[in-house]
Protein backbone atom coordinates (compact mmCIF):
# COMPACT_ATOMS: atom_id res chain seq x y z
CA UNK A 1 0.00 0.00 0.00
CA UNK A 2 1.08 3.44 -0.91
CA UNK A 3 2.01 5.33 2.57
CA UNK A 4 -0.69 8.44 2.56
CA UNK A 5 0.96 12.07 0.56
CA UNK A 6 3.47 10.06 -0.96
CA UNK A 7 4.31 11.54 -4.67
CA UNK A 8 3.67 10.03 -7.57
CA UNK A 9 6.96 9.39 -8.51
CA UNK A 10 7.24 7.26 -5.47
CA UNK A 11 4.14 5.46 -6.30
CA UNK A 12 5.21 5.09 -10.31
CA UNK A 13 8.51 3.14 -8.83
CA UNK A 14 6.39 0.64 -6.35
CA UNK A 15 8.70 1.20 -3.61
CA UNK A 16 11.34 -1.44 -5.84
CA UNK A 17 14.33 1.06 -6.57
CA UNK A 18 16.84 -1.43 -8.09
CA UNK A 19 13.74 -2.55 -10.83
CA UNK A 20 12.79 1.17 -11.70
CA UNK A 21 15.99 3.28 -11.07
CA UNK A 22 14.80 4.46 -14.79
CA UNK A 23 11.56 5.75 -13.77
CA UNK A 24 13.48 8.68 -12.33
CA UNK A 25 14.58 11.47 -14.78
CA UNK A 26 16.96 14.15 -14.16
CA UNK A 27 17.60 13.16 -10.46
CA UNK A 28 19.17 14.65 -7.87
CA UNK A 29 20.78 12.62 -5.20
CA UNK A 30 20.74 13.62 -1.49
CA UNK A 31 22.60 11.03 0.72
CA UNK A 32 22.74 9.95 4.11
CA UNK A 33 26.29 8.22 5.28
CA UNK A 34 26.14 5.43 8.10
CA UNK A 35 24.28 2.97 7.88
CA UNK A 36 23.03 4.16 3.94
CA UNK A 37 26.61 4.51 1.93
CA UNK A 38 28.60 2.18 4.69
CA UNK A 39 27.74 -0.21 7.07
CA UNK A 40 27.63 0.76 10.79
CA UNK A 41 30.06 0.31 13.18
CA UNK A 42 30.85 -0.12 16.85
CA UNK A 43 31.94 2.78 17.06
CA UNK A 44 31.73 6.12 14.69
CA UNK A 45 35.63 5.84 13.64
CA UNK A 46 35.60 2.40 13.18
CA UNK A 47 33.51 2.22 10.18
CA UNK A 48 35.27 0.98 6.65
CA UNK A 49 34.78 2.67 3.77
CA UNK A 50 34.26 0.84 0.70
CA UNK A 51 37.44 1.21 -1.77
CA UNK A 52 35.35 1.61 -4.38
CA UNK A 53 33.11 4.85 -2.68
CA UNK A 54 34.63 7.86 -3.32
CA UNK A 55 35.03 7.04 -6.66
CA UNK A 56 31.15 6.38 -7.55
CA UNK A 57 30.43 9.27 -5.78
CA UNK A 58 32.85 11.35 -7.90
CA UNK A 59 31.52 9.61 -11.08
CA UNK A 60 27.87 9.74 -10.07
CA UNK A 61 27.92 13.70 -9.15
CA UNK A 62 30.05 15.18 -12.29
CA UNK A 63 27.18 12.81 -14.38
CA UNK A 64 24.46 14.64 -12.22
CA UNK A 65 26.36 18.01 -12.69
CA UNK A 66 26.77 18.43 -9.54
CA UNK A 67 23.35 17.44 -8.09
CA UNK A 68 25.02 15.13 -5.45
CA UNK A 69 25.03 15.83 -1.77
CA UNK A 70 25.86 14.15 1.40
CA UNK A 71 22.98 14.82 4.33
CA UNK A 72 24.40 13.43 7.31
CA UNK A 73 24.73 13.59 11.25
CA UNK A 74 28.24 13.55 11.45
CA UNK A 75 30.45 17.11 10.75
CA UNK A 76 31.32 17.34 7.16
CA UNK A 77 34.94 17.26 8.49
CA UNK A 78 34.48 13.98 9.00
CA UNK A 79 33.02 12.94 5.86
CA UNK A 80 35.59 14.62 4.00
CA UNK A 81 38.65 12.66 6.01
CA UNK A 82 36.52 9.34 5.33
CA UNK A 83 36.10 9.65 1.26
CA UNK A 84 39.14 11.85 0.73
CA UNK A 85 40.06 13.40 -1.67
CA UNK A 86 36.46 13.83 -3.24
CA UNK A 87 34.75 17.13 -1.79
CA UNK A 88 31.13 17.04 -1.84
CA UNK A 89 27.72 19.58 -1.55
CA UNK A 90 26.99 18.69 2.37
CA UNK A 91 24.72 19.21 4.89
CA UNK A 92 26.41 18.01 8.45
CA UNK A 93 25.14 17.91 12.08
CA UNK A 94 21.40 17.22 10.52
CA UNK A 95 21.60 20.73 8.90
CA UNK A 96 23.71 22.58 11.83
CA UNK A 97 26.18 23.09 8.95
CA UNK A 98 26.55 23.51 5.29
CA UNK A 99 28.83 23.42 2.16
CA UNK A 100 27.49 24.30 -0.60
CA UNK A 101 29.67 24.18 -3.54
CA UNK A 102 32.80 22.06 -4.05
CA UNK A 103 35.25 24.89 -3.54
CA UNK A 104 33.24 26.57 -0.25
CA UNK A 105 33.90 26.27 3.55
CA UNK A 106 31.81 25.00 5.75
CA UNK A 107 29.12 27.18 7.53
CA UNK A 108 27.42 26.90 10.64
CA UNK A 109 24.10 27.67 10.91
CA UNK A 110 23.78 28.13 14.56
CA UNK A 111 25.47 28.65 17.70
CA UNK A 112 27.49 25.67 18.95
CA UNK A 113 26.33 23.99 22.41
CA UNK A 114 27.25 26.08 25.24
CA UNK A 115 30.58 24.29 26.44
CA UNK A 116 28.92 24.07 30.17
CA UNK A 117 26.25 21.53 29.01
CA UNK A 118 28.86 19.66 27.15
CA UNK A 119 30.59 18.93 30.25
CA UNK A 120 27.44 18.12 31.97
CA UNK A 121 26.26 15.51 29.22
CA UNK A 122 29.85 13.88 29.59
CA UNK A 123 29.18 12.85 33.07
CA UNK A 124 26.96 10.29 31.18
CA UNK A 125 30.20 8.29 30.47
CA UNK A 126 31.37 8.07 33.61
CA UNK A 127 28.02 7.10 35.17
CA UNK A 128 27.21 4.79 32.41
CA UNK A 129 30.64 3.13 31.33
CA UNK A 130 30.31 2.64 27.19
CA UNK A 131 28.61 5.42 26.92
CA UNK A 132 30.17 7.97 24.43
CA UNK A 133 29.59 11.63 24.27
CA UNK A 134 30.63 13.32 21.06
CA UNK A 135 30.32 17.28 20.59
CA UNK A 136 29.61 18.51 16.75
CA UNK A 137 29.16 21.78 17.44
CA UNK A 138 24.96 22.87 17.13
CA UNK A 139 24.38 19.44 18.31
CA UNK A 140 25.79 16.32 20.34
CA UNK A 141 25.29 12.63 20.38
CA UNK A 142 25.14 10.50 22.75
CA UNK A 143 26.06 6.71 21.67
CA UNK A 144 25.39 3.52 23.40
CA UNK A 145 25.75 1.07 21.19
CA UNK A 146 27.94 -0.65 23.42
CA UNK A 147 25.48 -0.99 26.57
CA UNK A 148 21.66 -0.96 24.88
CA UNK A 149 20.62 -2.70 27.97
CA UNK A 150 21.21 0.96 30.06
CA UNK A 151 19.43 3.08 26.91
CA UNK A 152 16.14 3.64 29.32
CA UNK A 153 18.74 4.93 32.03
CA UNK A 154 20.30 6.88 29.69
CA UNK A 155 17.89 9.10 28.11
CA UNK A 156 16.27 9.29 31.35
CA UNK A 157 19.44 10.73 33.19
CA UNK A 158 20.19 13.00 29.81
CA UNK A 159 16.72 14.64 30.27
CA UNK A 160 17.42 15.09 33.40
CA UNK A 161 20.23 17.22 32.50
CA UNK A 162 19.03 19.09 29.68
CA UNK A 163 15.92 20.21 32.46
CA UNK A 164 15.80 23.79 32.58
CA UNK A 165 18.24 24.49 30.23
CA UNK A 166 17.81 25.92 26.90
CA UNK A 167 14.64 25.41 25.18
CA UNK A 168 15.72 25.20 21.70
CA UNK A 169 17.08 21.95 22.25
CA UNK A 170 15.42 18.48 21.96
CA UNK A 171 16.47 14.98 22.09
CA UNK A 172 15.87 12.58 19.19
CA UNK A 173 16.30 8.96 18.91
CA UNK A 174 18.48 7.30 16.47
CA UNK A 175 20.50 3.84 15.59
CA UNK A 176 21.71 3.39 19.26
CA UNK A 177 22.01 6.90 20.08
CA UNK A 178 20.76 9.91 21.26
CA UNK A 179 20.88 13.41 19.47
CA UNK A 180 20.50 16.70 20.97
CA UNK A 181 19.51 18.82 18.62
CA UNK A 182 18.03 22.62 18.08
CA UNK A 183 14.24 22.05 17.13
CA UNK A 184 14.61 23.81 13.92
CA UNK A 185 17.52 22.08 12.65
CA UNK A 186 16.39 18.80 10.63
CA UNK A 187 17.89 17.16 7.47
CA UNK A 188 14.14 18.01 6.03
CA UNK A 189 14.94 21.74 6.22
CA UNK A 190 18.49 20.82 5.37
CA UNK A 191 17.68 18.74 2.09
CA UNK A 192 15.15 22.43 1.23
CA UNK A 193 17.86 24.10 1.42
CA UNK A 194 20.24 22.17 -1.24
CA UNK A 195 17.48 21.60 -3.40
CA UNK A 196 17.52 25.32 -4.00
CA UNK A 197 20.86 25.50 -5.00
CA UNK A 198 21.67 26.07 -9.28
CA UNK A 199 23.10 22.83 -9.74
CA UNK A 200 20.00 20.70 -7.53
CA UNK A 201 16.86 23.14 -8.55
CA UNK A 202 14.37 21.39 -10.81
CA UNK A 203 15.51 18.42 -10.69
CA UNK A 204 13.64 14.96 -8.71
CA UNK A 205 14.96 15.02 -5.47
CA UNK A 206 16.01 11.08 -4.26
CA UNK A 207 16.74 10.75 -0.60
CA UNK A 208 18.32 7.69 0.83
CA UNK A 209 18.51 7.19 4.43
CA UNK A 210 18.10 4.38 7.06
CA UNK A 211 17.22 5.96 10.51
CA UNK A 212 14.42 7.87 12.25
CA UNK A 213 16.61 11.81 11.63
CA UNK A 214 15.51 10.80 7.67
CA UNK A 215 12.33 10.67 7.73
CA UNK A 216 11.60 14.42 7.53
CA UNK A 217 14.71 14.46 4.76
CA UNK A 218 11.95 11.52 3.09
CA UNK A 219 8.48 14.22 3.75
CA UNK A 220 10.87 16.99 2.45
CA UNK A 221 11.81 15.09 -1.03
CA UNK A 222 8.30 13.72 -1.55
CA UNK A 223 7.20 17.17 -0.67
CA UNK A 224 8.97 18.15 -3.73
CA UNK A 225 8.10 15.83 -6.10
CA UNK A 226 10.73 13.15 -5.47
CA UNK A 227 11.41 9.89 -3.07
CA UNK A 228 12.68 8.94 -0.02
CA UNK A 229 14.37 5.60 0.08
CA UNK A 230 14.80 3.57 3.41
CA UNK A 231 17.98 1.06 4.10
CA UNK A 232 16.80 -1.96 6.17
CA UNK A 233 18.34 -1.59 9.68
CA UNK A 234 17.62 -1.20 13.45
CA UNK A 235 15.04 1.51 12.37
CA UNK A 236 13.50 -0.03 9.36
CA UNK A 237 12.22 -3.49 9.03
CA UNK A 238 12.46 -5.62 5.58
CA UNK A 239 9.15 -4.59 5.38
CA UNK A 240 8.89 -1.07 4.67
CA UNK A 241 12.48 -0.61 3.70
CA UNK A 242 13.54 -0.16 -0.11
CA UNK A 243 17.35 -1.68 0.54
CA UNK A 244 18.21 -4.58 2.09
CA UNK A 245 21.86 -2.97 2.60
CA UNK A 246 24.66 -0.14 2.12
CA UNK A 247 26.18 -2.34 -0.45
CA UNK A 248 22.80 -2.60 -2.32
CA UNK A 249 22.20 1.52 -2.36
CA UNK A 250 25.77 1.13 -3.37
CA UNK A 251 25.15 -0.84 -6.45
CA UNK A 252 21.84 1.29 -7.07
CA UNK A 253 24.21 4.00 -7.23
CA UNK A 254 26.38 2.69 -10.08
CA UNK A 255 23.33 1.21 -11.93
CA UNK A 256 22.24 5.28 -11.79
CA UNK A 257 25.24 6.06 -13.03
CA UNK A 258 25.75 3.43 -15.57
CA UNK A 259 21.86 5.06 -17.00
CA UNK A 260 22.73 8.40 -16.78
CA UNK A 261 26.37 7.83 -18.63
CA UNK A 262 24.98 6.68 -21.87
Amino acid sequence: MTPPGESPIARAMGRRPLEHVAAIGHPAVFLDFDGTLVDLAATPDAIVVPSGLPDLLVGLERALDGALAIVTGRRIADIDRFLTPAVFVAAGVHGGEYRTGRGEIVRPTTEPIEPELVEAIRVLERLVPGVSVEPKGATLTVHWRAVPQAADRIEVELRRILEGGPDHLEISHGRKVFEVCPRDITKGTALDHLAALPAFRGRVPVMIGDDVSDESAFAAAERLGGVGYRVRGETFPAAVADFDSPRQVREWLSVLLSRISR
